[in-house]
């Protein structure tokens, strides 16, 4: 996806202290689809273990640990550190 031109690429900040990092994924993507939350599937299931550890109990900074994934129309990359990166795939 490098040709992917910042336009296309969405940027935010998850709170690396909060308890659920899926709820502010979902959060996020329903803020860009411009939909309520309840209308998502939930992520539970697929990702919410390892992101809850990515924060939880992260490696050392230097290892520079980043999670990719998909869920509903974005590829998602999130860094260790909360940023996290959205680019709509359709």
């Amino acid at each position: 996806m490098a040709d992917q031109t910042d336009a296309e690429v969405i940027r935010r900040e998850l709170d690396t202290d909060g308890e659920t990092p899926t709820v502010q994924i979902v959060e996020i993507v329903a803020s860009l689809e411009g939909i309520d939350q309840s209308e998502l599937p939930p992520m539970y299931n697929c990702i919410d273990g390892v992101l809850k550890n990515l924060f939880s109990d992260p490696p050392a900074p230097e290892a520079q640990m980043i999670i990719e994934f998909s869920y509903r129309t974005y590829r998602i990359t999130v860094n260790q550190d909360g940023t996290a990166k959205f680019v709509k795939t359709e």
